[in-house]
Protein backbone atom coordinates (compact mmCIF):
# COMPACT_ATOMS: atom_id res chain seq x y z
CA UNK A 1 0.00 0.00 0.00
CA UNK A 2 1.35 3.58 -1.28
CA UNK A 3 1.49 6.28 1.44
CA UNK A 4 0.19 9.52 0.28
CA UNK A 5 0.76 12.87 2.40
CA UNK A 6 3.89 14.76 3.40
CA UNK A 7 7.28 13.01 3.14
CA UNK A 8 9.41 12.97 6.52
CA UNK A 9 12.12 14.28 4.59
CA UNK A 10 9.85 17.55 3.58
CA UNK A 11 8.76 17.44 7.18
CA UNK A 12 11.92 17.77 8.49
CA UNK A 13 12.90 20.76 5.45
CA UNK A 14 9.66 22.40 7.15
CA UNK A 15 10.67 21.62 10.59
CA UNK A 16 14.28 23.43 10.00
CA UNK A 17 12.22 26.27 7.95
CA UNK A 18 9.85 27.41 10.84
CA UNK A 19 12.99 26.81 13.39
CA UNK A 20 14.11 29.68 11.54
CA UNK A 21 11.70 31.67 11.05
CA UNK A 22 11.11 31.87 14.44
CA UNK A 23 15.06 32.45 15.74
CA UNK A 24 14.98 35.59 13.09
CA UNK A 25 11.76 37.03 14.31
CA UNK A 26 13.00 36.73 17.91
CA UNK A 27 15.97 38.17 16.74
CA UNK A 28 14.23 41.06 14.59
CA UNK A 29 11.93 41.71 17.84
CA UNK A 30 15.20 41.94 20.11
CA UNK A 31 16.95 44.05 18.23
CA UNK A 32 14.24 46.56 17.81
CA UNK A 33 13.60 46.38 21.39
CA UNK A 34 16.28 46.48 23.02
CA UNK A 35 19.22 47.25 20.73
CA UNK A 36 22.65 45.65 19.27
CA UNK A 37 24.18 45.42 22.79
CA UNK A 38 20.66 43.79 24.17
CA UNK A 39 20.01 41.26 21.61
CA UNK A 40 22.58 38.62 23.14
CA UNK A 41 22.03 34.92 21.99
CA UNK A 42 20.68 34.14 25.74
CA UNK A 43 17.60 36.43 25.08
CA UNK A 44 16.62 35.48 21.75
CA UNK A 45 16.91 32.18 21.95
CA UNK A 46 15.01 32.39 24.98
CA UNK A 47 12.47 34.30 23.06
CA UNK A 48 12.34 31.99 20.26
CA UNK A 49 12.03 29.17 22.42
CA UNK A 50 14.44 26.94 20.97
CA UNK A 51 17.51 25.14 22.22
CA UNK A 52 21.06 26.43 22.13
CA UNK A 53 22.05 23.82 19.65
CA UNK A 54 18.86 24.70 17.34
CA UNK A 55 20.26 28.61 17.75
CA UNK A 56 23.73 28.04 16.63
CA UNK A 57 22.88 25.12 14.18
CA UNK A 58 21.16 27.62 12.02
CA UNK A 59 23.51 30.83 13.40
CA UNK A 60 26.75 30.31 14.28
CA UNK A 61 27.79 33.43 15.10
CA UNK A 62 25.44 36.75 17.05
CA UNK A 63 26.43 38.96 14.60
CA UNK A 64 25.44 36.41 11.89
CA UNK A 65 22.12 35.89 13.11
CA UNK A 66 21.57 39.89 13.63
CA UNK A 67 22.96 40.70 10.00
CA UNK A 68 20.48 37.88 8.76
CA UNK A 69 17.61 39.50 10.96
CA UNK A 70 17.91 42.81 9.94
CA UNK A 71 17.70 41.38 5.77
CA UNK A 72 14.82 38.87 7.26
CA UNK A 73 12.68 41.74 8.48
CA UNK A 74 13.74 44.66 5.55
CA UNK A 75 12.85 42.13 2.88
CA UNK A 76 9.64 41.14 4.45
CA UNK A 77 8.54 44.91 4.72
CA UNK A 78 9.53 45.30 1.31
CA UNK A 79 6.98 43.33 0.14
CA UNK A 80 4.59 44.74 2.17
CA UNK A 81 5.23 48.47 1.30
CA UNK A 82 4.75 47.51 -1.94
CA UNK A 83 1.64 46.21 -1.98
CA UNK A 84 0.03 48.92 -0.02
CA UNK A 85 1.82 51.58 -2.07
CA UNK A 86 0.32 50.11 -4.77
CA UNK A 87 -3.24 50.17 -3.57
CA UNK A 88 -2.97 53.90 -2.10
CA UNK A 89 -1.57 54.27 -6.01
CA UNK A 90 -4.34 52.77 -7.74
CA UNK A 91 -5.85 54.80 -10.09
CA UNK A 92 -3.46 57.85 -9.68
CA UNK A 93 -2.95 59.41 -12.82
CA UNK A 94 0.42 60.44 -13.36
CA UNK A 95 1.85 63.80 -12.44
CA UNK A 96 2.59 66.40 -9.64
CA UNK A 97 0.28 64.83 -7.28
CA UNK A 98 0.96 61.77 -7.67
CA UNK A 99 5.07 62.68 -7.02
CA UNK A 100 3.88 64.22 -3.75
CA UNK A 101 2.21 61.27 -3.00
CA UNK A 102 5.22 59.25 -3.90
CA UNK A 103 7.19 60.76 -1.30
CA UNK A 104 5.33 60.91 1.31
CA UNK A 105 4.91 56.79 0.64
CA UNK A 106 8.82 56.59 0.71
CA UNK A 107 9.03 58.64 3.55
CA UNK A 108 6.92 56.82 5.88
CA UNK A 109 9.09 53.63 5.26
CA UNK A 110 11.76 55.18 7.42
CA UNK A 111 9.96 55.31 10.32
CA UNK A 112 9.15 51.40 10.25
CA UNK A 113 11.29 48.94 12.51
CA UNK A 114 12.97 47.07 9.42
CA UNK A 115 15.27 51.10 9.34
CA UNK A 116 15.48 51.24 12.85
CA UNK A 117 17.14 47.49 13.40
CA UNK A 118 19.26 48.61 10.32
CA UNK A 119 20.50 51.74 12.20
CA UNK A 120 21.48 49.31 15.31
CA UNK A 121 23.63 47.28 12.79
CA UNK A 122 25.03 50.07 11.14
CA UNK A 123 26.11 52.10 14.27
CA UNK A 124 27.72 48.80 15.85
CA UNK A 125 29.89 48.14 12.82
CA UNK A 126 31.83 51.19 12.93
CA UNK A 127 33.71 49.64 15.67
CA UNK A 128 32.99 46.11 14.96
CA UNK A 129 35.38 44.88 11.95
CA UNK A 130 33.38 41.10 12.10
CA UNK A 131 29.85 42.81 12.09
CA UNK A 132 30.99 45.73 8.98
CA UNK A 133 32.21 42.71 7.01
CA UNK A 134 28.80 40.36 7.48
CA UNK A 135 26.77 43.51 7.13
CA UNK A 136 28.40 44.54 3.97
CA UNK A 137 27.48 42.10 1.15
CA UNK A 138 23.98 42.04 2.40
CA UNK A 139 23.82 45.88 2.62
CA UNK A 140 24.33 46.39 -1.24
CA UNK A 141 21.91 43.18 -1.76
CA UNK A 142 19.07 45.00 -0.04
CA UNK A 143 20.22 47.79 -1.50
CA UNK A 144 19.46 46.98 -4.99
CA UNK A 145 15.77 45.61 -3.77
CA UNK A 146 15.16 48.97 -2.55
CA UNK A 147 15.83 50.22 -5.87
CA UNK A 148 13.65 47.86 -7.91
CA UNK A 149 10.70 48.55 -5.63
CA UNK A 150 11.11 52.30 -5.71
CA UNK A 151 11.17 51.87 -9.36
CA UNK A 152 7.80 50.05 -9.68
CA UNK A 153 6.69 52.40 -6.82
CA UNK A 154 7.39 55.82 -9.22
CA UNK A 155 6.00 53.83 -12.40
CA UNK A 156 7.70 53.65 -15.77
CA UNK A 157 6.88 57.38 -16.73
CA UNK A 158 8.38 58.48 -14.04
CA UNK A 159 11.68 56.40 -14.27
CA UNK A 160 12.04 57.04 -17.85
CA UNK A 161 13.04 60.52 -17.13
CA UNK A 162 16.36 61.76 -17.42
CA UNK A 163 16.43 62.73 -13.66
CA UNK A 164 14.93 60.40 -12.07
CA UNK A 165 18.05 58.24 -10.65
CA UNK A 166 19.35 61.27 -9.83
CA UNK A 167 15.95 62.07 -7.73
CA UNK A 168 15.79 58.79 -6.38
CA UNK A 169 19.28 58.88 -4.71
CA UNK A 170 18.58 62.12 -3.42
CA UNK A 171 15.33 61.24 -1.75
CA UNK A 172 17.21 58.03 -0.02
CA UNK A 173 20.13 59.12 1.08
CA UNK A 174 18.50 62.37 2.58
CA UNK A 175 15.49 60.86 4.08
CA UNK A 176 18.01 58.19 5.93
CA UNK A 177 19.28 61.32 7.35
CA UNK A 178 16.57 62.89 8.43
CA UNK A 179 14.79 60.19 9.82
CA UNK A 180 18.04 59.87 12.52
CA UNK A 181 16.24 62.41 14.87
CA UNK A 182 13.55 60.26 15.29
CA UNK A 183 15.54 58.37 17.27
CA UNK A 184 14.86 60.45 20.63
CA UNK A 185 12.61 62.89 19.30
CA UNK A 186 8.84 62.67 19.96
CA UNK A 187 7.27 64.35 16.80
CA UNK A 188 5.26 63.13 14.05
CA UNK A 189 7.30 61.93 10.74
CA UNK A 190 4.20 62.62 8.76
CA UNK A 191 4.61 66.66 8.89
CA UNK A 192 8.27 66.81 9.08
CA UNK A 193 9.16 70.32 7.04
CA UNK A 194 11.27 68.03 4.98
CA UNK A 195 8.39 66.48 3.12
CA UNK A 196 7.78 69.43 1.71
CA UNK A 197 11.25 70.47 0.61
CA UNK A 198 11.29 66.66 -1.06
CA UNK A 199 8.07 67.07 -3.06
CA UNK A 200 9.18 70.52 -4.12
CA UNK A 201 12.44 69.08 -5.61
CA UNK A 202 10.93 66.00 -7.16
CA UNK A 203 8.40 68.33 -8.95
CA UNK A 204 11.13 71.12 -10.25
CA UNK A 205 13.48 67.74 -11.20
CA UNK A 206 10.54 65.64 -13.35
CA UNK A 207 8.56 68.41 -14.37
CA UNK A 208 10.23 72.04 -15.05
CA UNK A 209 12.62 72.08 -18.00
Amino acid sequence: MVRTGTSPARSRRERTADSRALILDAAVACLVEHGYSGASTLVIQARAGVSRGRLLHHFPSRDELLVAAAQYLANHRIKQTEERVATLLAGEPEGPQRVDRCVELLWATFQEPHFWAAMELWTAARTNPALAAALRPEERRLRESIRAVSDRIWGPAVCAHPRYHELRELLFTSMRGAAMPYAFEDRPAATDPHVAVWQAIARRLLFDE
